[in-house]
């Protein structure tokens, strides 16, 4: 496999990465616009809510299969148009019965999608013999900003549910197309079915399972931030309404930073040094915002957790894709089942104990799950993904395996 051939998958990958970070913004940031739209009663909100990501795991799941029969750079093809005309359909649909149908051919196409991007990436962190996962999650966050952005110009111009889409959908979406044909699957198409098949084999789910735990954490304290940060500086820190659209927005500019320093910082001091240290400043960020005496000083706490979180995703994923020597499609699929696990759990377990014994305290349970993930630090510490400075492998082991770098 050429340097220019890894430089063109990295880079459409990439692009892949930022266009559904920009999707997935644009739906969840205009949930109550498209609760307005199809008029749903907050009784039946959360049905919808909760319908998004379990049919996401069930895409994952199913990807897992398909990974057997096709390349997961085909799945990845075909489940991105697929994810932005179902956004398309949600902004554009009159009756409920397609908004419900339009969110569950979303949340069926973000699995499969979420999956074989993670899949390819894990591919192609291993040809390059270093670490590039966290670039590709960097780009998901630069994705998710403009997402945002876009979805601010709307409900700020008060324009319809549409018109922020468009851009994504009719010009980013043909895009992207176009861009995967430079997708690369790993092993490639010359590999012996041998391979390829060590590839897609069930992993053990007990070799899995530390990971999917730090995962599930992980996701839970996203999805605490993601649904809980503006009511939490408003209503218990006394911050206005304006500055309580602030911390999010930090959240999301502090992960692309960490993300897109942190492969320098893995090929520097190694997976298990970046992930414990992310692990402990995310950690004190819920220590802060659980003792905050005031707005600002929570926002510092959010602003902590963007920084600590945002290496552990793209970490656990590059650690699945190792297991069984040399990585595992079906190990990664599994694994993304799990970012939904935790994105359910996380909103109403923090509700409800914020409701039922106080929000500083809901705010603890996050960082106590989080800091979980200090006991199998030593799950990412797979002797052939050490990349980089000291931590690099030999070259000769990428011998047979396409491993030029880049």
């Amino acid at each position: 496999m050429t340097d220019a051939r890894l430089r063109r998958g990295r880079g459409s990958l990439a692009f892949a990465f930022l266009v559904q970070g920009a999707a997935f913004a644009l739906l969840v940031t205009r949930i109550p616009a498209i609760q307005d739209r199809y008029r749903i009663g907050d009784g039946l909100l959360p049905l919808f809510l909760a319908a998004v990501p379990v049919l996401a795991g069930l895409g994952s799941l199913a990807t897992g299969g398909l990974v057997r029969r096709v390349p997961p750079s085909r799945v990845l093809r075909w489940s991105q148009p697929a994810v932005l005309l179902s956004l398309l359909a949600v902004a554009t649909g009159r009756e409920l019965w397609q908004a419900a149908a339009a969110l569950c051919l979303f949340g069926l196409a973000v699995g499969a999608l979420d999956a074989s991007m993670n899949m390819l990436g894990v591919s192609l962190q291993r040809a390059c013999g270093r670490s590039i996962m966290l670039g590709f999650h960097a780009a998901f966050s630069l994705g998710g900003i403009l997402g945002a952005s876009l979805a601010w110009v709307g409900a700020y111009g008060r324009l319809p549910l549409v018109v922020p889409c468009l851009p994504v959908v009719l010009v980013l979406g043909p895009a992207v197309l176009a861009a995967s044909r430079w997708y690369v699957d790993a092993p490639p198409a010359t590999a012996s079915g041998e391979e390829r098949s060590a590839r897609t084999a069930a992993v053990p789910f007990g070799a899995l399972a530390p990971l999917c735990l730090v995962m599930a954490f992980a996701y839970i304290g996203d999805a605490t931030v993601a649904n809980w940060s503006a009511t939490y500086v408003q209503d218990v820190l006394g911050g206005s309404e304006a500055l309580a659209t602030v911390p999010y927005n930090l959240y999301m500019a502090t992960t692309l930073i960490g993300r897109t320093a942190g492969d320098r910082a893995v090929r520097r001091f190694g997976a298990v040094a970046v992930v414990r240290g992310g692990t402990l400043l995310a950690a004190a960020g819920f220590a802060l915002v659980a003792a905050a005496p005031g707005p600002w000083t929570g926002m510092a706490g959010f602003t902590l957790l963007g920084v600590g979180l945002c290496v552990v995703v793209p970490q656990t994923f590059a650690a699945a894709g190792r297991l069984g020597g040399g990585g595992s499609d079906a190990a990664v699929a599994r694994l993304n089942v799990f970012t939904y696990v935790g994105f359910l759990v996380g909103s109403p377990l923090v509700g409800g104990l914020g409701d039922a014994w106080s929000p500083r305290g809901a705010m603890l349970v996050p960082m106590v799950l989080v800091l979980v993930t200090l006991v199998y630090a030593r799950s990412f510490a797979a002797q052939p993904d050490r990349y980089g400075g000291p931590h690099e492998r030999p070259r000769v082991v990428d011998v047979g395996r396409g491993g030029n770098g880049l």
